[in-house]
This record gives C-alpha cells, structure tokens and sequence, in this order.
C-alpha cells in the first residue's frame, strides 16, 4: 500500500511539473483587432499592450470572476450584459455589493479601442485605469486592488494563466487591468445593418423609412452623434431637468471647473435599441421618450450646449412625429446582433 501511494504521489509530481514546464514554456499566439474600413483609427496603443490568445483569455475570466468584488458574488459582468451591449438590463442605476446602488446608469461596452475616455465624466483617460473605478467603487464592487491581487495569487488557476499571458507571469496590478483591457479592446461592434449598407456588403438596403431617419439623423443629431461611432466623444450639458436625488453634476465633478456643470460624454448610439434606460441616470425607458424630451423637454440649467439652442433662444431640437418615427427606425439599424451573440464575449 505505500508503495503504491508513492507511486501515486510520483505521478502526481510529475503531472504537476508538465503543467508547470508547458506554461513556462508557452508563447502567446498574437490576435489582430478586426478593423473595420468605415471606422476612424483607433486611439488604443497596442504597442503598449498586443494582444494575445492568452492575454484575452485571462481578461475574459476576469471580467467574469466574482473575486474582484469584496462579496466574490460581483463580477464586471454582473453590470455588464452581453445581449444588451453589455449594460445593466431594466436598471436604472448600476447594483453593487451589498445591495449597493451605484449613482450612473451602466455604459455599453463597445469599441473602447477608438476611446480617449471613459465613464460619463470621464475620471478614466485610459482603458488600463478604467476598471480601478469600479473595483474600488463602495457601491459598486467595494473591494481594494491589493485584495483582489491576494485572491488571484492564491489560485493556481490565475497563477498558470499571468504565467502564459505575461512575460515573468507576475500575478499583480498592471498585468491584471492590462488582461482586461485586451478583453474590451476585441469588444468591436461594426456588423449592423447601417455597416453593411455603408460598407455595401451583402446587397444590404435600407427601407424608404429608414433613410428618411438617416437624413434626419444627419441633419439634426450627427453634430454630437458623429462618425460611425456615432459620438463625437466631448461632454455636453444636453438639458436633462436636475434629479433632485442625485444632483450629479456630471464633467465638474473631477475638475470642478464651471464650463463643465452638469456635462456627460455624448454616448455612442450603437446597439441603442437594446442598451435600454436611457441618459447618464437611466431616466428614459424608452426611444420614444428620449425623442420627446429633445422635442421639446429640455430645461435651461445654465449650462446648455449651445447645439440645441434654437433661434428664438429656446432650447431643443424640433422633430415632426414621422421624424421621430424615422430617425428610430434608423437607428434600429445600428443593432449588431453579432456581436450582441458572439460566443467569444459569451459567459463560460
């Protein structure tokens, strides 16, 4: 019998050195970003950071893993749902740990590559840093980046991944965010049907409606809503009323600078039809209302962007209600139902 549990413990060891000697071993395979030719360059410096197979991976488990969250029960993910350009379904306000309610409605994630900033007042203005918010948010994942490293360290599962994804495989801080942004940066949402139509692939066309919307779209809303990212990436004050219970006053918040009250990111309108509620507070349910409120629901806050003044010195963008009708109808073009089902973003 001991002899025979030696020769167990001997397989054992020699197993566990294989597993050690392959990770050791392993040269991560280079993945390429899949560009699209209607796009502008991206602002991502991949120098800094290729892709890889294994770097990927990682992220992807990671953007998944409970144990960056100080309960280990919320992941990037639990924010963050694929088939709703990975936002957070029928919330208004992000969820935490805790029951925690966050104070902002949950942001796509989507072509982060050709970003400069991120969340609605841009306190990130690089990817690597943007997940540091969240993990260290009270509200949201209420945990430190040093606990979360301590976590990873004591798994042999992460130990083996850092070990194929990066040179010297250390298990720490930089490495981790690194993972997570190569994750996000394969995010590219560009296989819509208004894509194929511009790119004119696969004798797509629009429907009469839906070029109606496109002209509208174009005249009326693409000065903030621009390029095919549809957003010009700035912050503006859109006119939204103050919510009395939050009182966010948005871009000031981090450079308490008084040009920038009540500013938020103009967000992208891709997959809009499904990144439901609507605004930084997720105040509108629906397309239909937000096209109201532009109509004729903006409030002069003092700070409104000068795009929406109207000639009398009233603010908001007059839309007709087969305007209305059309420019939704457009903008239902803008779903990717492949990236929303693409199984390399899916959930293990």
């Amino acid at each position: 019998m001991k002899k025979l549990s030696l020769v167990l413990l001997g397989l054992v060891t020699l197993f566990a050195c294989s597993n050690s000697t392959e990770t050791a071993n392993y040269v991560p395979i280079p993945l390429q970003l899949e560009l699209p030719t209607n796009f502008p360059e991206i602002a991502y410096n991949l120098d800094n950071n290729p892709i890889t197979d294994a770097g990927f991976e990682l992220g992807k488990r990671l953007f998944y893993e409970g144990k960056l969250s100080s309960n280990g029960a919320i992941a990037c993910a639990f924010c963050h749902e694929q088939a709703f350009a990975f936002t957070h379904h029928g919330h208004n306000l992000s969820h935490g740990v805790n029951g925690g309610i966050g104070l902002r409605n949950a942001q796509p994630i989507q072509n982060l590559a050709y970003q400069t900033s991120f969340m609605w007042d841009g306190a990130a203005s690089h990817l690597d840093l943007q997940p540091i918010l969240p993990i260290t948010s009270e509200l949201e994942m209420g945990e430190t980046l040093s606990n979360v490293i301590v976590k990873l360290q004591q798994d042999s599962y992460y130990q083996a991944q850092f070990a194929k994804a990066f040179d010297g495989g250390e298990v720490n801080t930089e490495n981790m965010l690194k993972a997570l942004s190569q994750f996000m940066l394969m995010m590219i949402s560009s296989n819509s049907k208004y894509d194929k139509y511009v790119r004119q692939e696969d004798n797509v066309t629009l429907t009469a409606l839906e070029l109606d919307g496109l002209n509208t779209f174009q005249n009326k809303c693409s000065s903030c809503h621009a390029s095919d990212l549809f957003t010009d990436q700035t912050f503006r004050n859109n006119g939204l009323p103050i919510n009395p219970q939050l009182n966010d006053k948005g871009r000031f918040n981090i450079l308490e600078d008084p040009n920038d009250l009540y500013k938020f990111k103009v967000p992208s309108l891709r997959n809009v039809e499904v990144s439901y509620p609507y605004m930084h507070d997720g105040r509108f349910s629906t397309l239909e209302v937000v096209l109201d409120f532009y109509d004729s629901g903006i409030v002069d806050n003092g700070n409104v962007d000068p795009s929406l003044q109207k000639a009398d010195g009233t603010y908001g963008i007059s839309l007709s209600a087969y305007e209305k009708e059309s420019v939704i109808a457009f903008l239902k073009t803008l779903t990717d139902n492949q990236f929303l089902e693409d199984e390399r973003f899916a959930e293990f």
